[in-house]
């Protein structure tokens, strides 16, 4: 049964969600700009709980990502020099190595240094700490 109101809503469930705060990780902009669309993932992060009082001021983090390519589950969140990081459907996130170049003056702990770098860089903007 088609909503009359508005047609192209059918199916799906619109909620309004008031007093909530939202933390953005963005790839293209600093900051939302206005009118602006952007692809990536919203997640409830939590309520919160008080004297086991459950106050309903949730808090939601939204993270861009890549645009997608043809065939692609996961979305990429962060790509650097020697890392990748994906996020599977389950909300879990996937290290990914890129192939690695032994030329002429490589240094195994020049890797391993950009290897943390690019760990330290990705995950300090994913995770909460």
């Amino acid at each position: 049964m088609a909503n009359k109101s508005n047609p192209n809503h059918e199916g799906w469930n619109r909620n309004t969600e008031l007093g909530c705060d939202v933390k953005t990780i963005l790839r293209s902009d600093r900051k939302m700009k206005v009118g602006k669309t952007y692809r990536g993932m919203l997640t409830r992060d939590y309520d919160r709980v008080v004297d086991d009082i459950l106050y309903l001021d949730a808090h939601y983090t939204f993270v861009e990502t890549l645009p997608s390519t043809n065939g692609k589950r996961n979305p990429r969140l962060f790509e650097g020099r020697y890392i990748t990081i994906t996020r599977r459907e389950d909300g879990s996130l996937n290290l990914n190595f890129k192939s690695l170049k032994m030329e002429a003056g490589f240094s195994v702990d020049g890797y391993a240094l950009g290897v943390m770098g690019e760990l330290r860089q990705a995950l300090g903007g994913l995770v909460e700490e």
